[in-house]
């Protein structure tokens, strides 16, 4: 996998996990700041991986994951929230995610990121 989409509506957020994914040796990295425009991105650029905040302004993750899915229904989509209620996991599990980490818990990426790419 090689091109990953973050969005977050946090800069901060979004710069954290761009470190973190450049350490594990991603680096053609896109960030959208709400649903809308990772809508946008993901058919422009066909990413490998889509990372989706749950809160975001306009069109918030759950919404952007539905739409995601119906435009690939084999798309890599991680939730990355820290709305990791048992609803929000289960309601993103339901809609085509492939893992939902808890923000900012990201010790388990490395290994999500690993099962990913041995199911490509």
């Amino acid at each position: 996998m090689k091109k990953v989409l973050i969005a977050d509506d946090s800069r901060f957020m979004r710069s954290w996990l761009t470190r973190i994914l450049k350490q594990y040796g991603y680096h053609d990295i896109y960030e959208a700041i709400d649903g809308g425009e990772a809508i946008k991105q993901f058919k422009q650029i066909r990413p490998d991986v889509v990372f989706l905040d749950i809160t975001m302004p306009r069109i918030g993750g759950l919404a952007a994951l539905e739409e995601i899915i119906a435009i690939d229904p084999m798309a890599k989509v991680i939730m990355c929230s820290a709305m990791s209620t048992e609803s929000n996991v289960v309601e993103a599990i339901k809609l085509g995610a492939s893992y939902f980490v808890a923000k900012p818990n990201f010790e388990q990426l490395e290994s999500v990121l690993k099962k990913l790419e041995s199911n490509t």
